[in-house]
């Protein structure tokens, strides 16, 4: 039935200019990155087709590559891990503040502000005592000496250093998606799950996690996907040292394309992302669409 009472060929004349301008904006650069994985080229000069090489010299030969994935895929784990802590926020803000806006709008801060500026802030509080570091100035003021640290030239710790910071940075992101969708829900299913005897928390493991289920997906693939790209609070404070200690898939891709001009194994590694990226939205979107029947 055409319900729009309109010829196939004006819906097709609407649609296909915005699908080649899609396609040519998203697919295209992909193919491109994907064929430029089989080059050997310097991003300047001629280039040499050597099929699979590039992709077998990082996956057998590389010894950055390895744990650089490891970090990133621990960066997303820990940014999902946050929005059950987003969650609990938001239902908090709903339940207890009578006008709640002006404390998510506070929340959401960190995320307007520059990731240069943030990682400059962090960069100083992160700093020895003896430069000003609030963090290890705290820690002596308390008698915790043994805590104090060099943040970030500290392989052991830095990563961990720069995962707390995209935490804090990110928090009140996920609290406004979330809180979002629980405002969405109706008040006369609180209020008559309220008269059947549910209420706190039984209100919400029946109501709202039920119903929040598609704004917590959402959530999960935004901090997934963003943390598989991370790269630019990377940059900004570590640079992906000390002795490669920070650097993740975006850092890496980057030094291989820009500084050691490997234009051609850069792009397999801008591959290798692109792939992991889709394998993670298509499990994640299978996962919650097995919730959502389940509590449907």
């Amino acid at each position: 039935m055409n319900v729009l009472k309109v010829s196939r060929f004006t819906i097709v004349a609407f649609i296909l200019p915005c699908t080649l301008i899609y396609f040519g904006i998203v697919f295209v650069p992909i193919l491109v990155s994907l064929y430029s994985g089989l080059l050997d080229w310097n991003g300047i000069g001629q280039s040499s087709f050597i099929g699979f090489e590039n992709f077998r010299n990082l996956f057998f030969h590389d010894p950055v590559f390895w744990p650089a994935v490891r970090r990133t895929l621990m960066f997303a784990v820990f940014s999902m891990a946050e929005i059950p802590i987003a969650l609990m926020v938001a239902i908090f803000l709903r339940r207890y503040i009578r006008k709640p806006n002006f404390l998510v709008s506070s929340y959401f801060m960190p995320v307007i502000l520059s990731v240069v500026i943030i990682g400059q802030l962090w960069k100083t509080i992160y700093n020895p005592a003896a430069m000003g570091g609030m963090l290890n100035q705290m820690l002596e003021t308390v008698g915790l000496e043994s805590w104090t640290r060099s943040w970030l030239t500290e392989p052991a710790v830095a990563m961990f250093a720069l995962y707390f910071v995209a935490l804090w940075q990110y928090l009140g992101y996920h609290t406004l998606i979330q809180f979002t969708g629980i405002s969405n829900i109706p008040s006369e299913i609180y209020e008559a799950a309220r008269i059947d005897g549910a209420d706190g928390f039984k209100a919400d493991r029946y109501i709202t996690f039920p119903m929040i289920i598609p704004i917590f997906k959402i959530s999960i693939v935004l901090a997934f996907i963003g943390s598989l790209q991370a790269f630019d609070m990377v940059m900004v404070m570590t640079g992906g040292g000390p002795a490669h200690a920070t650097d993740v898939i975006s850092t890496h891709m980057y030094n291989m394309s820009f500084l050691s001009m490997k234009y051609g194994y850069g792009s397999s590694i801008a591959a290798f992302l692109v792939i992991l990226c889709l394998i993670a939205t298509v499990i994640i979107n299978f996962i919650f669409s097995s919730l959502e029947k389940r509590f449907s």
